[in-house]
């Protein structure tokens, strides 16, 4: 090989690198560029829903969405400019998703059914609900899971087809909600007059709503005497504490009235015995 011919090779091994290394640059540059216009997008698309008041729910959903279409696009843009036959590179991902769709069946189908929460709306971010037996506030739908703080500060993950496929309870939906009490009276005790005054005590609570009313009916009798259904209504915010405020309530008034204490059965046979 004489000196032309060297000379002729190197310059064609140095007009390759150049040209792969002009496009491995631009390549680089088309990410970053691509990757931050992407970020803007997304951004003005969220900033524009805030100030239309859009569902938080919604915006997460619709930014996760735009952000996984739009790098899909950036990479095919930037094979393309590789030279890479983009169709083929279409064939090939059609390809590969039916594959992955077949091993992923159960990733697909939590997508699927994050896209029936997102449109059906059975619940949205700060809802405090009961979804696939785990009870929390929602914290976030995602494209695949549905995130929740318990009551105890767990964070939990559920996974949305299986929180679409069971019961969903959202216990802020409604307005107010019934807090679900009981009370035990002695046999001695002159019943209407301990419902009478339950209801009127109990109203006094706070954050107890006005509209509907306190309920106070018998459910039962046992061997002790009758047992009352009590049933306070506030919004599900004041829960707990309408609950344990009641129940301090319930001891305290009864005994402030003066009616006797509920005795075990067997006590009141001993004393009926003496």
């Amino acid at each position: 090989m004489d000196a032309a011919q060297i000379q002729k090779f190197q310059d064609t091994i140095i007009n390759i690198a150049t040209e792969f290394g002009v496009k491995i640059i631009a390549a680089i540059a088309f990410w970053v560029i691509g990757r931050w216009l992407i970020g803007k997008v997304v951004d003005a698309v969220q900033t524009s829903m805030q100030k239309q008041k859009a569902d938080a729910t919604v915006m997460r959903y619709l930014g996760s969405v735009i952000t996984v279409t739009l790098n899909v696009l950036l990479v095919i843009g930037i094979l393309g400019y590789f030279g890479i036959q983009t169709t083929t590179f279409a064939a090939l991902l059609a390809a590969a998703g039916v594959a992955i769709g077949m091993a992923w069946s159960g990733l697909l189908a939590n997508f699927a059914a994050g896209a029936f929460i997102i449109v059906l709306r059975p619940y949205k971010v700060g809802d405090f609900v009961t979804i696939a037996g785990l009870t929390g506030t929602v914290k976030e739908i995602g494209l695949f899971t549905t995130t929740l703080d318990t009551p105890d500060n767990i964070l939990t993950v559920v996974g949305n087809n299986k929180v679409f496929g069971d019961t969903i309870f959202n216990f802020s939906s409604n307005p107010y909600r019934r807090v679900e009490l009981k009370c035990q009276l002695s046999g001695k005790a002159d019943h209407l007059a301990a419902m009478q005054l339950l209801r009127t005590k109990l109203q006094t609570i706070p954050n107890v709503v006005a509209s509907p009313s306190v309920e106070v009916e018998i459910l039962e009798f046992n061997l002790v005497g009758p047992v009352l259904a009590v049933r306070p209504f506030c919004h599900n915010d004041h829960y707990w504490q309408v609950y344990f405020d009641a129940n301090k309530m319930m001891a305290a008034s009864l005994a402030e009235a003066g009616f006797p204490a509920p005795m075990p059965a067997q006590q009141v046979l001993l004393q009926q015995v003496g």
